[in-house]
């Protein structure tokens, strides 16, 4: 510390690399592997993206929103990167006092808040949840007023823990190692980036007096007791009635949009805010995109993408969000790794699942959202990643003609803390059925780094992949690349004839290294339908004996990920028996392949009633539901809100809207 002209100057020198003179004593630090001396992975920089999704990022990438992934109650103003937090602080007159200063949907540990989450627009511009901690309940709702935010704090009735008020904080400032400084003014806080200034205002009462300063808050903030209604405003100051008056009519503008869906009205309604609250931006990249859920995506350093997880949220959001679609799109196949394939996760740092890929969908995901859209670009920017991704699994996983899935734990650069690349166990999170039974017997070739096993579920998605991508190459006019992707459809679609099984009625798996035939059952047996491998006596049979077999499939709750007959159902654990929208999913737009009208109708209806009963009840979407009871929450695993057991209601959305192109 100095004293220039008379003022004292703090300096502090932070030292971020060695900048040593040569030959200066220094005591060296012990040697590091090299993967370990950086929180980074060595991977290569993603592709440069083309000029046109360039524009559909900005256009995400604007305005206020929940953008932050650590909290739904913080609001973020972007390209800025300012951010007003929410926080609750519950206070007693003894030893009991906290401080809640993120929120989040579906935490589960012990004393966490609890949010129920209401509407939430595609663009922010109304949010609305409510959220229950340590004896408060309060509703939180937001909405944009022209360029400008408005939120309004309303206390809830609730059984008090304490004697005393909680204390409603809303405290500012820069994200991301974004530019900007916040400053405390009277009664309000002025914040100035390089692209905005911007005033925030709060209805606290006696703000300056009353002010907590024991809050652990870094930065400026305003704070009052929490006993009515508090109301905060940008760029003006508002009072509660005018904030309210804002907010109700952007609650009646998003009620009168999903109204205009007509009969899928509650379906799109649920969509849409599903993947409003679980879309975030994403700094490393500089990107917005839908990762499965902020649990996950915060346990995992910032986000994560899964592969099949996030193509269906482009499908989902297409309904009503096309830049949304195509970033969930576009980034799912953008994170692909050196070996060209998508990979089962990438996640913050860059590290990616270099060993393995999972459930080739994403052929089908973009021809779907192609249909809707009609967008030349978007199928031009898509192209090469998955005809790539097409050609490395015909080069990787065939195993005797048939498809295998697989672990290459030698491919570089290995990610040291993921054990299970180069392992059985890696194989058979490639299926992105984690723990299916039908794998308990599979045997894993350390040489071919592929399970000895034919999977029915993976050639038929693999074949439905090459049909969707053949007929974009034919839109694209690539006739030759054409031919050679539908000449391994057939390959292929012959090798799963084989699988075929008179005596039971259905296509089997196959375990290449014993030559028998699989006797267990899951959904995926069902999948030669999304290939149209099945012919139409096939389906029949597979229809009838199977699928609306209630010692099977069939039932009040369907459809259970192993069949009901099966010893593993009843563990209930995971992929060993629960409910999961993306096999309803798949086995739906199989049915939607062949003359089986009425049962595609009870199949969509009992789906939505399955999604409907957690969805009303708590706003849950859960990651996967119990076979028995229709439930989510009778157990850990199963995240509340993961963005993919919407498609329980998506399929009824496909139902209602028969013209609607979102899936080929």
């Amino acid at each position: 510390m100095k004293k220039l002209g008379g003022a004292w100057t703090i300096v502090i020198v932070l030292t971020m690399a060695s900048t040593l003179a040569e030959g200066q004593a220094v005591h060296q630090p012990l040697p590091v592997a090299p993967a370990q001396r950086s929180r980074r992975a060595a991977q290569q920089p993603l592709a440069p993206s083309s000029a046109r999704y360039q524009q559909v990022q900005k256009r995400l990438a604007a305005g206020w929103n929940t953008w932050d992934v650590h909290s739904v109650t913080t609001q973020v103003l972007l390209p800025d990167g300012l951010a007003i937090h929410v926080g609750l602080k519950h206070n007693s007159t003894l030893y009991s006092d906290a401080f809640l200063g993120d929120a989040l949907i579906g935490r589960q540990t012990p004393g966490a808040e609890r949010v129920f989450p209401g509407p939430h627009s595609w663009e922010g511009s109304y949010t609305d949840l409510r959220l229950s901690w340590k004896g408060h309940d309060l509703r939180l709702q937001t909405a944009h007023d022209g360029g400008n935010l408005v939120m309004l704090a309303t206390p809830l009735p609730s059984p008090p823990l304490s004697g005393a008020p909680a204390t409603i904080v809303f405290s500012v400032n820069y994200l991301w190692d974004r530019p900007g400084n916040a400053i405390k003014q009277s009664g309000h806080i002025e914040a100035r980036g390089p692209l905005h200034a911007v005033t925030v205002y709060c209805t606290c009462k006696n703000a300056v007096a009353a002010e907590d300063v024991n809050l652990p808050v870094g930065g400026a903030y305003l704070s009052t007791d929490f006993v009515e209604p508090v109301g905060m405003s940008t760029g003006a100051p508002l009072g509660v009635e005018k904030i309210k008056a804002i907010i109700d009519r952007a609650r009646d503008a998003y009620h009168q949009s999903v109204a205009r869906s007509g009969k899928a009205a509650d379906v799109v309604d649920a969509i849409q805010t599903v993947l409003g609250w679980d879309t975030i931006y994403e700094p490393e990249g500089r990107r917005v995109l839908s990762p499965v859920s902020r649990v996950w995506s915060v346990n995992w350093g910032g986000y994560v993408i899964f592969d099949w997880d996030t193509f269906f949220a482009a499908t989902m959001a297409s309904i009503g969000d096309r830049d949304l679609a195509y970033a969930d799109a576009i980034e799912t196949l953008r994170s692909e790794t050196q070996q060209g394939f998508v990979p089962n996760y990438a996640r913050s740092g860059d590290w990616k699942s270099s060993d393995r890929s999972e459930p080739p969908v994403g052929s089908i995901t973009v021809l779907g959202i192609y249909q809707r859209f009609h967008d030349r670009w978007f199928l031009e920017e898509a192209f090469a990643p998955l005809l790539g991704w097409n050609r490395w699994w015909a080069r990787n996983r065939d195993v005797q003609g048939y498809m295998a899935w697989g672990s290459d734990g030698n491919n570089a650069p290995a990610n040291l803390d993921d054990n299970s690349r180069g392992t059985r166990a890696g194989a058979i999170l490639e299926s992105g059925l984690d723990n299916s039974p039908m794998y308990d017997d599979a045997t894993y070739n350390a040489a071919t780094h592929t399970l000895e096993f034919a999977d029915v579920g993976l050639m038929s998605m693999y074949i439905a992949d090459c049909h969707a991508l053949a007929a974009i190459a034919d839109d694209l006019g690539e006739a030759a690349t054409a031919s050679e992707i539908r000449e391994r459809a057939t390959r292929y679609r012959v090798k799963l004839a084989t699988l075929w099984n008179n005596d039971a009625g259905i296509f089997l798996n196959k375990d290449l290294h014993t030559g028998q035939f699989s006797s267990r059952l899951s959904p995926t047996n069902f999948y030669p339908l999304l290939a149209k491998a099945a012919t139409p006596q096939q389906a029949e049979v597979m229809i009838k004996n199977h699928l609306l077999n209630p010692k099977e499939f069939w039932g009040e709750w369907i459809i259970p990920s192993i069949a009901r007959d099966d010893p593993a159902f009843n563990d209930q654990n995971y992929w060993r028996g629960r409910i999961w929208g993306p096999m309803n999913y798949l086995v739906y737009l199989g049915l939607r392949n062949y003359d089986q009208p009425e049962v595609q109708r009870q199949f969509a209806e009992k789906s939505y009633a399955l999604f409907l009963q957690e969805w009303r009840k708590n706003g849950h979407v859960h990651e996967n539901y119990n076979g028995v009871t229709g439930t989510g929450d009778d157990v850990t695993s199963s995240d509340r809100f993961y963005h993919w057991g919407a498609l329980l209601g998506y399929i009824q959305y496909l139902q209602e809207t028969p013209s609607s192109t979102a899936a080929p």
